[in-house]
């Protein structure tokens, strides 16, 4: 799976082909995931916190019956939390029998992106460690950068 993910931004889609991503806010900044990853999109729920996990592991959530692990993206990569508190949605991913789900500020919208318009992330990073991050989007005036959720979720 993970070999797929990354080919889609390195070169399997013809340069005018499309993607279609959800972009949200995570503090100041404009994030995108690709969309055939994202299972649903919920409110903020009851989290509960898991002894001894690492910082950033906010917990784990019953949704619908399934127990799921959630990741807080402010504190892995050392973000302030921005918005409203209501505005606080859960984006929860599925990869095969993995899934979890992320903390952002705001989901904003859903986007299809052009090839030609995603940088690869060596090109833009290329003394900083950013291998959760899989290129930069530019959208007209915008930019936002690509998570690669299942390197986020592996670590």
């Amino acid at each position: 799976m993970e070999e797929t993910a990354n080919m889609r931004f390195q070169g399997s889609y013809s340069q005018d082909e499309e993607i279609q991503v959800v972009a949200f806010n995570l503090g100041k900044e404009e994030y995108a995931v690709d969309i055939l990853n994202v299972q649903e999109i919920n409110r903020l729920l009851n989290i509960t916190r898991v002894p001894r996990a690492e910082n950033h592991i906010e917990g784990v959530v019953n949704l619908r019956g399934n127990i799921i692990p959630i990741i807080n993206l402010h504190k892995k990569f050392n973000l302030q939390p921005a918005g409203k508190e209501e505005d606080k949605r859960i984006v929860v991913f599925q990869f095969d029998d993995l899934k979890a789900g992320i903390i952002v500020d705001e989901v904003s919208e859903v986007l299809r992106l052009v090839k030609a318009d995603i940088e690869e992330t060596a090109k833009v990073y290329s003394s900083i460690n950013a291998e959760h991050i899989q290129g930069i989007a530019k959208v007209n005036d915008r930019l936002l950068i690509l998570l690669d959720l299942l390197k986020i979720l592996e670590s």
